[in-house]
C-alpha cells in the first residue's frame, strides 16, 4: 500500500504563483510514475503532470505546458508542482497520484491506484 499526502494549496491572484507538496509513504519503492491531476467543478479530473521513476520523462497537458514544473526527489520521498504565471482557469482541487504498473506511454492518465487527499488552489482575477 503507498499513501500520498498532498499540501500547498491556497488563493492566491492571477499571475501569481504556487508550489504543491506531495510526500509519499507506505510501500513507496513500488511507485512508479507519479503524477498531478486537477478536478475543477463540474469538470472531468484531468491528468496535468506526470514523472517517471527516475525522473528521466515528463508530461505536461497542454493547458499547463510552460508555466508547471513537475519534480520529484526519490531520496525524500517528495513530488512537487511548481505553478507560475496561474490563471484563473487553473482553478481546482489538485490531487498527487502514483501507479505501481509500468506504462510506455508517460502521458496516460490510466492507471494510477494511489491517491492524495487533494489541495484546493483558487486563482482570483
Amino acid at each position: 500500500q503507498v499513501r500520498l499526502e498532498d499540501s500547498g494549496g491556497g488563493l492566491v491572484q492571477a499571475g501569481g504563483s504556487l508550489r504543491l507538496s506531495c510526500v509519499t509513504s507506505g510501500r513507496s519503492f513500488n511507485t512508479n510514475a507519479l503524477g498531478w491531476f486537477r478536478q475543477a467543478p463540474g469538470k472531468e479530473r484531468e491528468l496535468v503532470a506526470a514523472i517517471s521513476r527516475t525522473g528521466s520523462v515528463t508530461y505536461y497537458s497542454d493547458s499547463v505546458k510552460g508555466r508547471f514544473t513537475i519534480i520529484r526527489e526519490n531520496a525524500k520521498s517528495m513530488v512537487y508542482l511548481q505553478m507560475n504565471s496561474l490563471k484563473p482557469e487553473d482553478t481546482a482541487v489538485y490531487y498527487c497520484a502514483a501507479r505501481a504498473r509500468i506504462y510506455t506511454d508517460i502521458s496516460t492518465s490510466a492507471g494510477y491506484e494511489f491517491w492524495g487527499q487533494g489541495t484546493q488552489v483558487t486563482v482570483s482575477s
